[in-house]
């Protein structure tokens, strides 16, 4: 379906107000949404999954109008909280239109993280009390016009509507194009990490891109993969393993490859990290100011100081780098006590040939658990 026609029929619901997190799967809207409104008060790029629920709560009780989600379906854990406890007719009857791609739909080959997630996509949202419409390649505009009939009548009753959308769904024929004049790239950045790091010292990378480039620099340096944790699902979590591991081996240095989503998206974890005062983490934000693993729409980054709030956090030292000789120096100062932030400001390539790492989750983190415990 032409995206033009898919927010045709959305807006005759009465929605103009648009909130969530990007989606790979839904890059046709994303970039549909961005070339139309960018970033503004109709556009609001959130945080996370349930913060975008919470815009789309405020917007109704400002405006009397339902609003738009649009996740991964990996959010959905983000938003049941207020789904349940804010949205739902038992409470305040709040409408939302949420559109989910659906990622690891059954019988569609995926990744291992997108799986399980694919399995119950349709079950959570049912157990939600979610009404939902899958939209599909071969739906028919007169099929998504009598789905979101009924997404009206089911406002009407205070409930909620979701669209979930299969792989290819959404067309839109204008490409967006994202990008910064930063010189380095992220995976030269995690090149250049890697190749200072001493032989013990601890990597847990974050979701996306990231973990495949560190994947493919430990193939093409000929090494293991045994020192990396590659946290491919769970964005935002990636800080809290790092935290977990480096306070039981207080003796070795802990990496924390982050991403500037990853981090905003559970932004609290970094006050937890900085009161937690963890000596040996050391927290390496990679900032292209986007989410470039699912498209490049931006992120909020490149209007905050990430180094100062994670001062205010506690953190002992914060650096800022973007080239070469920067963030050599900011790295000669892990080993000096932490928690330390090093924010290196990156450009958004990344190669169309980028592999996926060829071990399994269990291998990795197997392989990952010995090396830990020394064996």
């Amino acid at each position: 379906m032409k995206i033009t026609d898919f927010m045709t029929e959305v807006q005759k619901l009465g929605i103009d107000y648009y909130t969530g997190v990007p989606d790979s799967q839904l890059k046709a809207l994303c970039d549909h949404l961005m070339d139309r409104f960018g970033i503004c008060e109709n556009h609001v790029v959130a945080a996370n999954e349930g913060a975008a629920t919470g815009l789309a709560a405020g917007h109704f009780l400002a405006t009397g109008k339902p609003a738009m989600v649009y996740m991964q379906n990996s959010g959905i854990g983000n938003a049941v909280n207020p789904i349940c406890s804010l949205l739902n007719d038992k409470v305040y009857a709040i409408p939302v239109l949420f559109v989910v791609g659906w990622r690891g739909e059954p019988g569609v080959h995926d990744e291992p993280q997108h799986i399980f997630q694919g399995e119950v996509t349709c079950e959570m949202l049912s157990c939600l009390d979610i009404a939902h419409f899958v939209l599909t390649p071969e739906t028919t505009e007169e099929e998504f016009k009598s789905a979101m009939d009924e997404a009206a009548k089911t406002f009407a009753s205070g409930k909620c509507y979701a669209v979930v959308v299969k792989k290819g769904a959404l067309k839109n024929d204008k490409k967006m194009v994202y990008e910064n004049d930063y010189p380095m790239s992220r995976e030269d950045v995690v090149k250049l990490i890697i190749s200072q790091a001493k032989p013990d010292d601890i990597f847990v990378s974050t979701t996306g891109k990231l973990s495949r480039e560190l994947f493919e620099a430990r193939e093409a340096r000929g090494e293991g993969h045994e020192k990396d944790f590659l946290t491919v699902g769970s964005m935002g979590h990636s800080s809290m393993i790092a935290l977990g591991i480096a306070q039981q081996k207080k003796d070795r240095r802990v990496f924390c490859l982050d991403g500037d989503g990853a981090a905003l998206m559970h932004m609290g974890s970094m006050a937890v990290l900085g009161a937690n005062e963890p000596k040996n983490l050391y927290h390496v934000v990679i900032n292209n100011g986007a989410h470039e693993t699912v498209g490049g729409v931006p992120t909020v980054s490149a209007s905050i100081d990430l180094p100062a709030a994670a001062k205010a956090f506690g953190y002992k030292q914060v650096f800022t780098a973007q080239n070469e000789q920067e963030i050599l120096e900011a790295l000669s100062h892990c080993g000096e006590e932490g928690p330390l932030l090093i924010e290196i400001h990156t450009n958004l390539f990344s190669r169309a040939d980028l592999g996926r790492p060829t071990t399994t989750p269990i291998q990795n983190k197997e392989a990952f658990m010995g090396f830990v415990a020394g064996e």
